[in-house]
């Protein structure tokens, strides 16, 4: 059964809500006049379909003939998470019949926090930039979670009501807006959701229902019960809601949160269901859908297919790529970046996607991980920050405050020339150094003095001396809003225009376009912190030799054929390095000098290249 209400038209609703202990219950109609409606219950389900009930008719459940509470598969939630529940009419004249969507594997996506990424904080504000966005190469747009969360200011990882978009965002027609106006622009939407927990206000889901369990916790305490009694309806809750998000709102990708903590150990988990469902979807609406996840557990399980024991999730995470990188760029090697730190890492997580491979972790002092190279690289998200990287400091700096400016520019190029799906997070392509701080603001004082507290403790790990910033202070928040104009001038305009420059490259050369595995070669030199690679196609090969140290060093390299050509240098004045001696040509085994944190790419066009060196080429291959 659908969950929640649902608009018939000339004034006719649904209601629809899951309660298989509960004695009674009662549609309680608030607004614009009041009514007790009661409901008959079906196999779990209590239902009513109630007449005179227009848009914008506001309700609770009464339950049990006593307490009264917001609807769990609640559409919108119009003044906060503890009022009543809207009805909502979902029509709406969508312009993008001709969108097919974009395939995952040429994706370049683009990380967004709806509240700070505008001074409005809402859906329509963010229209106006999606022309900048598209010039600059982004093609999909990733927002961090939208459903109703408590106050107007938050991550949105603590949404209490999965199916309700956020009030202060602009609700479900601007959202609807928003998607619409992406695709018009030729950008795909992910959205970022969360089927691992609830958040800790507003969350009234175990007065209806056994959503929860207690055989197991996360950090945010009682697991969601996936695989225990009554836990049927609780997968079919999720489910709903990733097809209502794919479905009503044309919605591209979900991007699955933390989905290490959704645990299952039913023999059909969880995810695999989901997956199975969304493929059905995407099969009836003629295009394709993803699910991507973000997850902890460096398990290729995830993402293989059903036939080879999988998940079938299309997508995951590499945090691996992420750790390697940053602790190289700042020798940061706290909490969890002990496991890191060598270009042997960042090396191993661009040919296999995971370091940790069943490999020892000393920072988690176990076994972790499993080997993911029979796996398409067209299946891991990449990133040199993301809100959660950034997030975790304690001052929750970008990396534009933490390292120089050759360094931004190295980050930029390790991440976009990889054979992975590379993701930005709003402002890096300009270097952004507005912080991104966790930001709150809960109505519970003893809420919020257990999320301060909290903080402090997380931090703890990381040997911080410092204190977290006040997440529920109205001036954190107010920090970490967005520069846009900066990206208009001096530096800023240099890396905008650097990144815009990577993106056509990632996007045209032939080499880089052929992303399998056995299309790359790879080596470093530790001492000199010196990485190279060769990327491959029919007719087309990349050069990349990339420096990481922090004084200038000089390299030869054998080149087979003689028409590599420079394309790119990061030490070039015009990306106001300071200066290259590299040759715009390169001759095999010459010796090269390539400045402190910067990179070059050279490119070999086989269609010009004699028969006799092609042939060479191939015997070494």
């Amino acid at each position: 059964m659908k969950i929640g209400a649902h608009y018939l038209g000339d004034g006719v609703c649904e209601f629809t809500v899951w309660g298989p202990h509960l004695e009674s219950v009662a549609l309680e109609i608030v607004s614009p006049d009041q009514r007790l409606l009661p409901m008959r219950q079906q196999g779990g389900y209590w239902q009513v379909t109630a007449k005179d009930i227009e848009p914008g008719t506001c309700y609770f459940y009464q339950l049990n003939n006593s307490e009264s509470r917001p609807d769990p598969g609640s559409n919108f939630q119009p003044l906060d998470v503890h009022s009543p529940s809207q009805v909502i009419n979902h029509s709406f004249v969508w312009n993008d019949n001709n969108w097919s969507g974009i395939p995952l594997e040429t994706m370049i996506m683009y990380e967004l926090h709806v509240g700070t990424f505008t001074p409005q904080g809402t859906f329509p504000a963010i229209i106006p930039r999606l022309a900048d966005l598209r010039d600059l190469g982004i093609n999909a747009i990733e927002l961090m979670p939208v459903a109703q969360f408590p106050g107007s200011r938050n991550w949105g990882y603590d949404g209490v009501y999965p199916f309700a978009v956020q009030n202060s965002y602009g609700g479900p027609n601007q959202l609807k807006q928003l998607v619409d106006a992406c695709h018009q622009q030729g950008i795909a939407v992910i959205l970022d959701v969360v089927y691992n927990h609830f958040g800790p206000e507003g969350n009234y889901t175990s007065r209806f229902a056994p959503y929860f369990t207690e055989s197991y916790h996360t950090p945010w305490g009682s697991a969601i019960n996936f695989d225990h009694a009554h836990s049927y309806d609780v997968r079919q809750f999720f489910i709903q809601n990733a097809l209502y998000w794919l479905g009503e709102f044309h919605i591209d990708a979900l991007r699955l949160d933390a989905i290490d903590a959704i645990y299952d150990l039913g023999a059909k988990h969880f995810l695999a269901e989901l997956a199975e469902n969304v493929t059905t979807l995407s099969q009836q609406q003629g295009r394709k859908l993803y699910l991507i996840a973000e997850s902890d557990l460096n398990d290729p399980r995830i993402i293989r297919p059903p036939e080879l024991g999988g998940y079938g999730i299309d997508a995951q995470w590499s945090d691996d790529f992420h750790h390697s990188l940053y602790s190289l760029l700042t020798g940061d090697r706290t909490g969890y970046y002990a496991d890191f730190g060598k270009c042997e890492h960042l090396v191993k997580a661009y040919k296999d996607s995971f370091v940790y491979d069943w490999k020892y972790s000393h920072y988690r002092q176990r076994y972790h991980g499993n080997y993911a190279g029979d796996r398409s690289p067209s299946q891991f998200i990449v990133a040199s920050q993301n809100h959660d990287q950034i997030g975790n400091r304690v001052l929750g700096e970008r990396l534009s405050q933490l390292v120089d400016f050759e360094s931004l520019k190295l980050a930029a190029g390790v991440v976009l020339l990889s054979p992975y799906i590379p993701l930005l997070f709003m402002g890096e392509e300009y270097g952004e150094e507005s912080p991104f701080i966790y930001f709150i603001s809960h109505s519970d004082p003893d809420l919020v003095k257990a999320v301060r507290e909290g903080r402090k403790q997380e931090f703890l790990a990381f040997s911080s001396q410092r204190e977290p910033p006040d997440p529920e202070s109205l001036n954190t928040f107010n920090t970490c809003q967005m520069n846009w104009e900066k990206r208009q001038s001096g530096k800023h305009q240099v890396l905008l225009s650097f990144y815009k420059k990577l993106i056509q490259i990632r996007s045209h050369n032939p080499a880089l376009l052929k992303r399998e595995r056995e299309n790359l070669q790879i080596g470093f030199n530790e001492e000199k912190k010196l990485i190279s690679w060769f990327r491959y196609s029919e007719n087309n090969q990349i050069f990349c030799v990339m420096n990481f140290n922090n004084c200038d060093i000089t390299f030869s390299q054998e080149f087979t054929g003689n028409n590599w050509l420079k394309i790119l240098d990061s030490a070039e004045k015009k990306w106001l390095g300071s200066g290259s001696n590299l040759s715009q040509k390169a001759q095999s085994n010459q010796e090269l000098t390539l400045p402190k944190h910067s990179f070059a790419v050279y490119e070999n066009n086989l269609d010009n290249e004699p028969q006799r060196h092609r042939e060479r080429r191939e015997r070494k291959k």
